[in-house]
């Protein structure tokens, strides 16, 4: 079956979701008739939030987004699009150097599962925010409210509290 168009998955770690992740999502979700937000297990990365707090946050944080669904998944991304009927894939780009990863990762997927890639500018505001950014500030107590919803902003500074 091959996967309808209509149909995106923005996947990533989200560890934290930002921002800049959720702007990304908005309007990929104003673009397509349902978009999965799939949060990936990565074994190498040291998360904060375990995948299952991640999906709690994401499904919060995009509760107004009626077209918006939550998932994890592990291995490759055209896996889970082919298991989901996802036709294509979603990416936010920051600077030059998104875009050359993002390039050779969209034609990897391509070459695996026929999966389109869609690299979406992101927004001004957020063209420097990253998660790591915000892990970094919050361990040391800088403000992260500009950059994250309020409930990742507390879940967060609970967490740096704990180590």
């Amino acid at each position: 079956m091959k996967p309808e168009a209509r149909h995106a998955v923005c996947p990533g770690s989200f560890d934290p979701v930002t921002y800049g992740h959720l702007d990304i999502i908005s309007r990929t979700s104003q673009l397509y008739d349902e978009v999965w937000v799939a949060v990936f297990h990565n074994a190498s990365k040291n998360a904060v939030f375990s995948v299952e707090e991640r999906l709690e946050l994401l499904r919060e944080t995009t509760s107004d987004m009626p077209n918006v669904r939550v998932a994890s998944f592990k291995g490759l991304v055209v896996d889970f699009c082919s298991e989901h009927g996802v036709g294509v894939i979603v990416k936010g780009v920051r600077a030059v150097s998104d875009f050359d990863y993002e390039l050779q990762m969209a034609q990897m997927n391509y070459g695996l599962g026929g999966v389109e890639t869609v690299m979406m500018p992101t927004n001004p505001l957020y063209s420097f925010l990253s998660s790591s950014m915000v892990k970094d500030a919050a361990k040391w107590g800088g403000d992260i409210s500009p950059h994250v919803p309020e409930v990742v902003q507390r879940r967060l500074v609970e967490r740096m509290r704990q180590d």
